[in-house]
């Protein structure tokens, strides 16, 4: 039996076709790497921002209750630009909806007045880096009367 030899042009077609998945896979592979590059340092900088952010309470205090001097503004400004640079936001203002996903709610005041729940005091700011949450804002909340069981009359 004789063997049939592939013609030349087929032959260019299926090694074109070799080379162009190939070249496809490296293209793939190249992406997931600069991805989880990019996932890695996210975490780190998220880890470090995270263990800094005491540091960051601390200097608000200071700069709250201590006479601003020009050291301490020097530093607070630098530790707000650089901690921006790196995306970290801080989050939480009095009037803000509340919201459990962001926001820890440490006192809860009832408003008869009141239609919804809304921070009336942050206790301590949030931060975000991103999308990520780093820590959630701590809050008082004033909101409506809970309507409970007790309410319901009976029948």
């Amino acid at each position: 039996m004789e063997r049939q030899h592939p013609e030349p042009s087929e032959l260019l077609e299926e090694r074109t076709a070799d080379l162009q998945r190939v070249k496809a896979e490296y293209d793939n592979y190249r992406k997931r790497v600069r991805r989880d590059r990019l996932a890695v340092r996210e975490i780190a900088v998220a880890n470090v921002v995270t263990a800094l952010l005491p540091v960051l309470d601390a200097v608000d205090r200071a700069c709250a209750h201590e006479p601003l001097t020009p050291g301490l503004k020097d530093i607070a400004d630098t530790l707000a630009t650089q901690l921006g640079s790196l995306g970290v936001r801080s989050f939480g203002e009095e009037g803000d909806a509340f919201d459990p996903t962001c926001h820890e709610a440490l006192t809860h005041h009832v408003s008869p007045d009141a239609d919804r729940l809304l921070c009336t005091a942050v206790l301590r700011p949030g931060y975000r880096l991103g999308d990520r949450l780093l820590r959630p804002a701590q809050v008082e909340v004033t909101g409506p009367p809970q309507s409970g069981s007790g309410d319901r009359a009976a029948g």
